[in-house]
């Protein structure tokens, strides 16, 4: 029996296929490390319809340090006025992760201030927080046991005292063995599905199903996520694929109202570090929308 991992990263190698960080405009991220524990990156934003509060550029500052127990990081964004901080300390000799969450900004009405701490088994993992979010306190708690080597179950309830909101998720996954391949624990899943039934949350499709297959290891994924309504019988549906080459990496999405993402990703040359820039673009037929951006990210 092993240990499942934590529960809110149960379903995140699934959905990462078919949801993608699409962007208008140009990124360019500008990472240094400036020792073996210290490194900072210099992200900016330029000529983008995307920000919330209406801003065409910005410009954030991050920092991070880490050791073998212990991670601290702190992201400034100075045209909004925020800042966010996490500080990670590992205790118990990795048996428990305490972590705190820190979000400040200049109107002051998002603040959040979060405690966390996981805590793991040898066939469980757990989590329990609390905090302030929205001028009111925060309760939250989550598990996940594994079952078999390849079956695990878990859940999750949170409590937001500013709106009163009460969400809860439950989820089971399962991960497949090629089917000439022997079904041991140390071999590699050749494809997972995961159910997902979250009755009180934000979203209108409660009840959840994401799919991933691995056509050829480390070359070609495919995904599938499937999101209704049982009540309703409303429904969503996103495919998604993701090709990888030898210095490059393409990934594409499609959902049920023909609304298509890509993101192609290339580093600029064979030796490790160099610069990697990255094209993304988004087309939605229903809307007549189409938007597009490119990226450079430097290791200095």
């Amino acid at each position: 029996m092993i240990n499942p991992g934590p529960y809110e990263g149960a379903s995140s190698d699934l959905k990462r296929l078919v949801m993608l960080d699409t962007h208008d405009g140009f990124r360019c991220d500008i990472n240094k490390q400036l020792s073996p524990y210290l490194a900072v990156v210099h992200s900016f934003w330029l000529g983008t319809n995307m920000l919330p509060d209406g801003r065409k550029r910005t410009y954030t500052w991050l920092a991070q340090v880490a050791d073998e127990s212990s991670l601290v990081f702190a992201r400034i964004d100075p045209s909004a006025l925020s800042v966010d901080g996490r500080i990670h300390k590992s205790l118990l000799g990795g048996m428990a992760v305490a972590k705190l969450q820190l979000g400040l900004s200049n109107e002051g009405q998002n603040d959040q201030c979060l405690v966390d701490v996981d805590l793991n088994g040898m066939s469980w993992s757990g989590n329990v927080k609390y905090g302030s979010m929205g001028g009111g306190p925060v309760y939250g708690c989550a598990f996940h046991q594994g079952i078999t080597s390849r079956f695990s179950m878990g859940g999750e309830g949170m409590y937001v005292a500013a709106n009163g909101n009460m969400m809860s998720n439950y989820l089971l996954k399962y991960a497949f063995a090629a089917a000439d391949t022997p079904a041991t624990p140390l071999t590699p899943p050749n494809s997972a599905i995961c159910v997902q039934y979250a009755p009180s949350g934000p979203s209108q499709f409660p009840l959840t199903l994401n799919y991933k297959k691995i056509v050829t290891p480390k070359r070609v994924t495919l995904g599938a996520e499937l999101s209704c309504d049982p009540m309703s019988l409303a429904s969503h549906v996103v495919l998604g694929a993701e090709f990888k080459f030898n210095r490059s990496k393409l990934h594409v999405t499609v959902d049920g109202n023909a609304k298509m993402q890509s993101v192609f990703e290339t580093t600029l040359g064979k030796e490790p570090g160099q610069p990697r820039l990255s094209l993304s673009a988004e087309l939605d037929h229903m809307k007549d929308e189409m938007k597009f951006g490119y990226g450079l990210a430097i290791d200095g």
